[in-house]
């Protein structure tokens, strides 16, 4: 059974000893029940990980010795951008947490035109903070050692304007699909809309913004499954799943 992995966002130094954040102290301590002596892998989420043995074990407060650190694995020869309609509730935790999974390199939440969700400031940051924590369980879970960042909710023409990948893809249900073809892109960004789907000005400011259409069949996708279904076809022809 391979050892738990935890998150930490500190330097990782060969025979330097660790203090545990609370949130991963109380993981180690009271949900795996640990003890002193007991390896576990560290990860800094860019791109490190260790080995670390328990020293100090209690409740609220748990030090480790890094043993070795090396170079993680796991990260996807494609880096995509994903631009994710904010959705309600689980659905959006859903999204970031499977986009992860499936080796995804950077998610913005986007505001859009048919898009219900408006976070005021205070509780943008509060979202913000939670949907990174995902992010970051994600990765513990998935054995990936860089963490994605998950940027501040932005709206769609912001999105788009920053935009330069070469390979840019926005899920619409229209006549025309984007074949995948051709050489492996340095990068590329991936437009989900929200529920009721983008607008049709949305649509021609992404055509604009030299977006091409990627129909994944006859049924219309939650937005929540959309990403998990996109990004597969991305790993598979230009990631690493084929």
């Amino acid at each position: 059974m391979s050892p738990p992995r935890i998150h930490v966002a500190a330097e990782l130094v060969a025979g330097g000893e660790l203090v545990l954040p609370s949130g991963a102290a109380r993981h180690v301590a009271l949900v795996l029940r640990m003890r002193r002596g007991d390896v576990l892998t560290l990860f800094d989420g860019a791109g490190h990980e260790a080995k670390a043995r328990l020293l100090d074990v209690d409740r609220k407060h748990v030090v480790v010795q890094v043993e070795s650190v090396f170079a993680g694995q796991g990260e996807s020869p494609l880096g995509v951008h994903l631009g994710q309609a904010i959705s309600k509730g689980d659905r959006m935790d859903y999204a970031i947490q499977k986009a992860v999974e499936l080796g995804v390199a950077a998610i913005t939440p986007l505001y859009t035109d048919h898009g219900d969700v408006r976070l005021k400031a205070e509780r943008q940051a509060k979202k913000l903070a939670h949907w990174q924590a995902v992010a970051a369980s994600a990765c513990e879970q998935c054995g990936r050692a860089t963490l994605p960042p998950v940027h501040s909710p932005m709206s769609l023409d912001a999105w788009l304007t920053d935009r330069d990948e070469p390979l840019r893809l926005m899920l619409h249900p229209a006549a025309g699909n984007h074949g995948f073809d051709g050489e492996v892109p340095a990068s590329s960004a991936l437009l989900i809309g929200p529920e009721g789907g983008l607008s049709s000005a949305e649509v021609d400011a992404a055509r604009g913004a030299d977006f091409s259409v990627l129909s994944l069949g006859p049924r219309i996708l939650r937005t929540e499954t959309a990403p998990v279904v996109a990004l597969t076809l991305l790993q598979y022809w230009y990631g690493d799943l084929a």
